[in-house]
């Protein structure tokens, strides 16, 4: 397996980076986040997961190496696989995903494209001990269905999924929905 990459960026190609190492160019898949920091002909080092499959060999790499560990504890979650764990560090850093998971924040998985209430909750119940949490996890979905209708009321204002979630995140989960938009609202300076 290959564990990390030290080389130079040869070529950016969303969502790939292809990785010279002495003349080898490796094809290593990165998260938005990643994507971004990366300039062709910048030397770096990249930690990767290689991922097997009897069609496929594909690696998924990271910065740093926290973030390959917290990448390799989500892909153990049944029905989460690498493509979609990659996919949620699009959407927030380690510290966001750590925090959503001990939190119980089901809204933060959702937005990710093709990662249902169903695996966003199996994500917290399986990961929740191994990441600090403790506490129950409130699986009705009520507070899940009333955020998601405030996170659409903020989109229809303008803000990004990730900005309506992160102005809702603080916010009491006593409040009715009209509230917490308001609220929201306050705090993303509309």
């Amino acid at each position: 397996m290959i564990g990390s990459l030290n080389g130079k960026v040869d070529l950016l190609q969303r969502p790939n980076a292809i990785i010279d190492v002495n003349g080898v160019g490796y094809k290593v898949l990165v998260a938005d986040s990643v994507y971004k920091k990366l300039t062709v002909g910048d030397k770096l080092k990249i930690f990767t997961y290689t991922y097997v499959r009897e069609d496929a060999l594909d690696l998924f790499g990271f910065l740093e190496i926290e973030d390959l560990k917290l990448f390799e504890s989500l892909i153990t979650v049944s029905g989460i696989g690498p493509k979609t764990a990659l996919n949620i560090f699009s959407f927030g850093e380690r510290k966001d995903i750590i925090e959503a998971i001990v939190k119980g924040d089901a809204l933060f998985f959702t937005s990710v494209p093709r990662l249902g209430t169903k695996n966003a909750q199996k994500i917290i119940i399986e990961l929740k001990n191994k990441m600090g949490g403790d506490g129950i996890v409130d699986l009705s979905g009520k507070d899940l269905i009333e955020n998601i209708e405030a996170v659409e009321a903020l989109k229809n204002f303008g803000f990004s999924a990730n900005e309506a979630q992160k102005a809702l995140r603080g916010l009491s989960s006593g409040l009715s929905t009209e509230d917490k938009i308001k609220q929201a609202l306050k705090s993303l300076g509309r």
